[in-house]
């Protein structure tokens, strides 16, 4: 009996025959997959991206708050696979999710916002890098405070340069106000979003 399989090596979309489906259709089944791995217990980290002044922005969050603010520079899909690896592989885009986080980060970029009132999961930092990371709201909307300064309120005055590697390691960047930090000469020093990105943060609060 003659075989009716394509020949090896044919070039063939074994999906050709299925019936394609548009973009709302794809958003309600996105949502319907949300809800159930919501109801199932087995979404761990929801994400979503939004546009921001300075650059697209990652944001996450688990159960127990925003986990995780990115820029693109800092390489979306790896901040994503190292979520997986930290937290959970159960990451889902549910952008539904991060609607409140998304409202006040637009909000800030209004200049219609001073202060963030979102429920944080600080478990991506440990040691003194959290403890810099819990001084750094302290530094008040439109003000700028040195790494020196820093390591003094948080209790270790010669950590200098420790308070920089907690500030460029911050998981929380724009939210938890690390960009308010600058050298003790007043030049703004390095920035996880990049220097320009620093600059815009810093301009934004001068000009409320």
């Amino acid at each position: 009996m003659m075989s009716t399989a394509p020949p090896p090596g044919r070039n063939e979309d074994l999906f050709a025959s299925l019936p394609l489906t548009d973009e709302d259709t794809q958003r309600r089944l996105h949502a319907r997959l949300v809800a159930d791995a919501a109801d199932a217990g087995i979404l761990d980290v929801a994400y979503r991206i939004i546009d921001s002044p300075v650059g697209p922005l990652l944001l996450a969050a688990t159960e127990n708050g925003l986990v995780r603010v990115a820029y693109a520079i800092e390489n979306h899909d790896a901040v994503l696979g190292r979520l997986a690896d930290t937290i959970s592989p159960r990451v889902l885009r549910a952008p539904a999710r991060l609607d409140p986080v998304a409202r006040e980060i637009e909000e800030y970029f209004a200049g219609q916002r001073s202060a963030f009132d979102l429920p944080l999961d600080l478990r991506l930092s440990h040691g003194f890098r959290r403890t810099v990371l819990s001084h750094l709201p302290e530094i008040g909307y439109g003000m700028t405070a040195s790494y020196a300064a820093i390591a003094l309120a948080a209790g270790n005055p010669k950590a200098v340069r420790a308070v920089g590697t907690a500030c460029a390691t911050n998981p929380l960047p724009v939210v938890v106000p690390c960009h308010r930090v600058v050298r003790s000469d007043g030049t703004i020093g390095q920035y996880v979003g990049g220097a320009a990105a620093k600059r815009a943060l810093l301009a934004l609060e001068s000009a409320a």
